[in-house]
């Protein structure tokens, strides 16, 4: 029953992973410089789920769960916008001039994918709710 509620909570701790990640992802949507004001657009961010906890001090809680084995980065495009007026927009002489280079960050795509992590949040606390229910209903059948 314990790892039961082990696998939940790993749940729990991989969506919120997640859902810093989307959060992230919509606060840079905008942003077409980076911390030294050059121009280079923020890249989406990608949470990578894989089974099992590489951190549990037994095997066979090593094979329970999920955990976020990295954030990785989206190799989309970038969104192009023609604004030579932009300060940070291409130069004349340099490739695709006028133009302005956007993350490649979708916010209803960002905000359908924040939707499914609040929902596996809601089912992981659902499950863990019910083994705690069920373990508390063991104990009083044994008192």
């Amino acid at each position: 029953m314990y790892g039961s509620l082990d696998i939940s909570v790993s749940g729990m701790i991989a969506q919120r992973t997640r859902m810093d990640t989307i959060a992230a992802n919509l606060a840079n949507a905008n942003a077409v410089a980076d911390a030294n004001g050059n121009p280079n657009p923020y890249r989406r961010r990608i949470a990578i789920f894989e089974p099992g906890d590489p951190n549990a001090t037994t095997s066979v809680g090593r094979d329970l769960g999920v955990h976020v084995a990295a954030i990785e980065l989206d190799r989309g495009e970038f969104r192009k916008e023609w604004d030579p007026t932009h300060p940070m927009a291409r130069k004349a002489g340099e490739t695709d001039a006028g133009y302005v280079y956007y993350p490649n960050v979708d916010p209803v795509t960002e905000n359908v994918n924040a939707i499914d992590a609040i929902r596996a949040y809601e089912a992981n606390v659902a499950a863990a709710e019910a083994t705690k229910t069920m373990a508390a209903q063991a104990l009083r059948l044994l008192a």
